[in-house]
């Protein structure tokens, strides 16, 4: 057994595997009780002004922290409301838009259809204009003919 100062080494057994060792730690003090106090510390008296003090603080803060939520939900709720007024004022441009673009078309189609049925009506016109003039050549050819015979 070796000793050095406040560590004793004891050896207890020799193995072929390895040894074994006992540290042994004396006291850094002779009474270590004196350094750690039993009894806890005795807490000073707490008048009832400072428990009410308390109390308002935390009636106050809890008074703030309400206000705070309650303003962050109202912010949501305006920030809800503008996304959707957003969204109709766009809904509605898109139906103006698409709305402009269909009477637009029909328009078009309208003023196509009038030329289209114009110049049919034009063509008819000069074929009847042609009958007539071959119904006045055949008659004038059989008219002809007739009074030779």
């Amino acid at each position: 057994m070796a000793s050095s100062g406040d560590i004793q080494v004891k050896e207890l057994d020799k193995r072929a595997s390895g040894q074994a060792f006992e540290v042994i730690l004396s006291p850094s003090a002779p009474d270590p009780k004196g350094e750690f106090p039993l009894s806890t510390p005795k807490k000073k008296e707490v008048s009832l002004d400072e428990i009410q003090k308390k109390l308002d603080a935390a009636e106050e803060r809890r008074k703030n922290h309400e206000a705070e939520v309650l303003k962050h939900l109202a912010e949501k709720r305006e920030h809800e409301k503008e996304v959707l007024q957003k969204a109709m004022e766009e809904n509605n441009n898109f139906s103006k838009m698409a709305e402009e673009k269909l009477n637009l078309k029909m328009e078009a189609n309208k003023e196509n259809r009038t030329k289209q049925m114009a110049a049919m009506n034009e063509k008819f016109k000069e074929k009847d204009k042609k009958l007539e003039e071959v119904r006045k050549n055949k008659e004038t050819k059989e008219g002809g003919e007739n009074e030779e015979n």
